[in-house]
């Protein structure tokens, strides 16, 4: 059936999808190709988001929070290694083909990477206004800072009022953004985190390093002096057969009244939606606010369009009908998102298999001081929409999460093929020991492939921080089907990364790893990519080990390190892989 399907590709589409073929051959290239091995935190990367054009199955961008212009632990205090105010952190990295290679673009900013300090005291960080970014450009100039969670997507692009793959394409970088100024009269808004999305018609030149590519970013969450917008997602309507065709939908979760009640911040989930190509944007309340004992906010939200124009958002979350328990949740329009239908729980229940981490407060899967799995049971989804043209679409919807126990976190797999009424039963998927943390699916745009990614722990969770952890990540494949009555078949292991241990990570207050809330995948005709967190290259730091222990037992007899001068060179150096696989059964 594949075979037949693919026989009737345009000739159009057929010369794509031989540029594709040729470039999938990399099951194992760094992403984050210009960030360096040392010193921290400029060598911490993380939380990668992944698109590739649908017009041009050969173009693929990653994003992910990248520290690569911040200051080194030896300014100033050589005990910590903040992040360096208005320095932002939103990382980009372009593949023109099909992810065999990658390029990290240098632009210029508001930069800290002079700001290496000297073994001792020092005045501490002075950037520099016009320096080196390897970041977003723009938000400097325009009073704001890129505050990371990157999501991407590609769109057509709108000439005279129309959307069409001819005029090109617009890549679309959603992401957080804070205030560059301190004071109330430099703030470009209100509140404590925002939503901005950046925009380009240029891939080949934003790659290049060329600034003027990108237009300045649009803060298109509305804000209170006490918001707080979190984990947003983008995705652009990219199937010519929908009637919303270039329509822009952003998903986040709106923190309100941070800081001023920690036991019950009401968090609505919010989606913007732009017909215009991003210049302006409309703002729709899809869940309730509440956050008590009967409630939990919906979290972790993903968005996705159909062939024929219907929009889903995913999250995670409790709804009344269920108690107590989180479920995966979804809400649709079908009218462009101007009106969304209630959330309905359509897998779970779900758990978070982590434990509350004394140094964190936060959950974590593989260990004392570990890394955060907040959102590891957040639904990620992908739709068979046809795109670009629409034309060869099942719109089978996928869905993969991690829950379960602190034993066993499973990586789930379900579908549905009648566009939301109804899912499969949930099946783990993961390969045998593998402890899931993060997971991310993709299906072809016909409907015939699917990818799964996902890092996952090898060893059980470690009590203590003496003691070696191994993170993984681990992509799979599985035939689908253009038929609605035939589930997807069983998922193969296509490629397993060489383990690294999550302890040479960490979060920039030391007292744990890091390695974000998220990994991603896409899928096109012909091959399959990813993107996920990667640790092989960073060292373990016996001080900052017995440091973190001893902060989870109370013991203040142990000082605060130092890290460059107390820990290997690469301590820190998280990294973001990838891989493109030529589809195993065409």
């Amino acid at each position: 059936m594949k075979n037949i399907l693919r026989a009737v590709l345009s000739i159009g589409a057929v010369m794509l999808v031989v540029t594709a073929v040729a470039g999938a051959v990399n099951p194992d290239a760094l992403v984050t190709v210009g960030s360096p091995v040392t010193p921290f935190s400029q060598n911490k990367q993380n939380e990668p988001a992944l698109a590739v054009d649908a017009n041009h199955p050969n173009v693929l961008v990653a994003g992910a929070n990248e520290n690569i212009d911040m200051e080194a632990c030896n300014s100033g205090d050589d005990t910590t290694c903040p992040f360096t105010a208005g320095v932002g952190v939103s990382g980009v990295y372009f593949s023109l083909d099909s992810g065999t290679t990658w390029t990290q673009p240098t632009y210029s900013g508001w930069s800290a990477r002079n700001c290496l300090g000297v073994v001792g005291p020092d005045p501490g960080c002075s950037p520099i206004a016009d320096g080196d970014i390897g970041t977003l450009p723009w938000y400097f100039e325009n009073g704001l800072v890129s505050d990371g969670d990157p999501a991407v997507a590609f769109g057509p692009r709108r000439v005279n009022g129309t959307f069409s793959w001819a005029n090109g394409s617009r890549l679309y970088y959603a992401n957080l953004t804070a205030n560059f100024g301190a004071t109330r009269s430099e703030q470009a808004f209100k509140g404590f985190e925002g939503i901005a999305v950046s925009r380009t018609d240029n891939v080949a030149a934003a790659a290049a390093s060329v600034k003027s590519a990108w237009m300045p970013p649009v803060t298109i969450s509305r804000q209170s002096s006490t918001t707080f917008s979190d984990k947003e997602q983008v995705w652009a309507d990219n199937a010519a057969t929908s009637p919303f065709f270039g329509t822009v939908y952003v998903c986040w979760a709106s923190f309100r009244g941070q800081e001023i009640s920690p036991n019950a911040v009401p968090a609505p989930l919010i989606v913007a939606v732009s017909h215009d190509g991003g210049d302006t944007w409309t703002q729709h309340q899809i869940t309730a606010a509440a956050n008590n004992g009967q409630r939990n906010p919906t979290d972790g939200c993903t968005v996705r369009t159909d062939s024929h124009g219907a929009a889903y958002v995913f999250g995670v979350g409790t709804v009344s009908a269920q108690g107590h328990q989180a479920f995966e949740l979804m809400s649709k329009s079908t009218n462009g998102g101007a009106n969304w239908s209630r959330p309905v729980a359509v897998a779970g229940p779900v758990t978070q298999p982590g434990v509350i981490d004394p140094n964190l407060g936060r959950p974590v899967i593989d260990g004392l001081a570990g890394a955060r799995s907040d959102l590891a049971p957040a639904p990620s989804v992908d739709i068979a929409n046809g795109a670009p043209t629409g034309g060869d679409a099942t719109d089978r919807i996928v869905m993969t999460y991690v829950s379960g126990t602190l034993a066993a976190p499973h990586v789930y797999f379900t579908e549905s093929t009648n566009h939301g009424a109804s899912w499969s039963t949930p099946l783990p998927i993961e390969s045998a020991g593998d402890r899931g943390y993060y997971t991310a699916p993709s299906i072809s745009p016909n409907g015939t492939d699917v990818y799964v990614v996902y890092n996952a722990f090898t060893t059980p969770y470690q009590p203590t921080t003496a003691t070696p952890r191994a993170l993984v990540g681990v992509v799979k494949h599985a035939d689908s089907s253009v038929s609605p009555g035939t589930p997807t078949g069983a998922f193969t292991e296509l490629h397993r990364s060489p383990p690294g241990d999550p302890r040479g990570s960490s979060q920039n207050n030391l007292v744990g790893e890091f390695l974000g809330d998220y990994v991603y995948a896409v899928a096109t005709r012909t091959y399959g990519a990813a993107v996920w967190n990667d640790t092989r290259n960073a060292a373990d730091c016996p001080a900052i080990d017995a440091w973190r222990q001893a902060l989870a037992t109370g013991d203040t007899s142990v000082p605060r390190p130092a890290p460059q001068q107390q820990c290997p060179p690469t301590f820190g150096n998280s990294d973001i892989f990838g891989g493109s696989y030529a589809d195993p059964t065409p």
